[in-house]
């Protein structure tokens, strides 16, 4: 597959403050990446030095094989980008909005009318076509910026968190849409904090971190990276404080926390983990309700190569 976006030794300094350090890799025709990170970690300063409305101090970035510039229009028509905070005019109904934002890149009249039906139909607001912005829920208001963002048809898109604080039928409408339109021809870049989108739609994830890459791969291939092995999540009422201790002295237990009722112990290693906690439970009577096992989540292994502490 060709690459759709190449960056290469790419730098980007506020003063003291390396925001990007040194960043490479690219992404391939007609697959999904997952761009994610902490904040802070250099997404949105990243896609801005792609799209050119940042300047670098050092590096190099391509689009489509040619060098991207703040005049290169003829790049730009071919991207679309729906970033975090809706951008729509609230005078326009939601027809006219999209038609507006087509409009800057589409001048005949007849494609443009079918371009804006069929990014409506895409994003579930064809029967809101005469609604105004105010007049909108907040997933649809979602669902109608990405409609803006896509009319035109862009073979690249950008999606900065696109379904923040929206309802689950929302969420599943724009999960939906986005897939489609991948398998239409886009290549996608997507952001976002929800660990379980990444899994249903990215072919393939970077994790970024104070500018740098601190893993790249699939999502299974990330979560070969996990420190731990297993984790095992046990729901109980009460449990005394000196067991607990007892289960931190397990063989193989790397981690263990009890909160909200909720015994979550994590494991290095280990075949037969499930049944030594169950027969260590038993023996100290301790009753609970539920208990499963799984492998380390995405989250995991985000948590772990980025650190659990709070980000401004």
């Amino acid at each position: 597959m060709k690459n759709v976006i190449e960056v290469k030794d790419l730098t980007k300094e506020y003063k003291k403050l390396k925001a990007v350090d040194d960043l490479s890799f690219e992404v391939k025709e007609g697959e999904i990446l997952g761009l994610l990170g902490p904040n802070g970690s250099g997404k949105s300063t990243t896609i801005n030095c792609i799209l050119s409305l940042l300047n670098f101090q050092k590096g190099s970035i391509k689009i489509f094989g040619k060098e991207m510039k703040p005049d290169s229009y003829d790049l730009k028509r071919q991207i679309g980008v729906i970033f975090q905070e809706v951008a729509v005019f609230e005078e326009l109904t939601v027809y006219d909005n999209v038609d507006y934002f087509c409009g800057l890149y589409i001048n005949d009249k007849k494609l443009r009318e079918k371009y804006v039906n069929e990014a409506l139909e895409l994003a579930g607001l064809l029967d809101y076509k005469k609604f105004y912005p105010k007049q909108l829920s907040g997933g649809l208001l979602r669902r109608l910026n990405i409609a803006c963002g896509i009319a035109h048809k862009p073979k690249l898109i950008f999606l900065d968190e696109p379904t923040v604080a929206v309802d689950p039928q929302s969420r599943n409408n724009i999960l939906e849409g986005i897939k489609k339109l991948r398998d239409n021809g886009a290549t996608i870049v997507y952001t976002t904090h929800y660990m379980e989108e990444v899994e249903i739609l990215c072919d393939r994830i970077i994790i970024l971190d104070k500018g740098k890459i601190l893993a790249s791969g699939t999502a299974s291939d990330l979560k070969e990276l996990s420190e731990i092995d297993e984790k095992i999540t046990v729901e109980i009422s009460e449990i005394d404080e000196s067991i607990l201790n007892e289960i931190n002295n397990l063989e193989n237990v790397d981690d263990f926390t009890f909160e909200m009722n909720v015994l979550t112990v994590k494991y290095k290693k280990g075949k037969n983990n499930l049944g030594e906690l169950i027969n260590f439970l038993k023996k100290n009577n301790v009753t609970y309700n539920k208990i499963f096992s799984e492998r380390p989540t995405l989250n995991d292994v985000f948590l772990s190569l980025t650190g659990k502490e709070l980000r401004d």
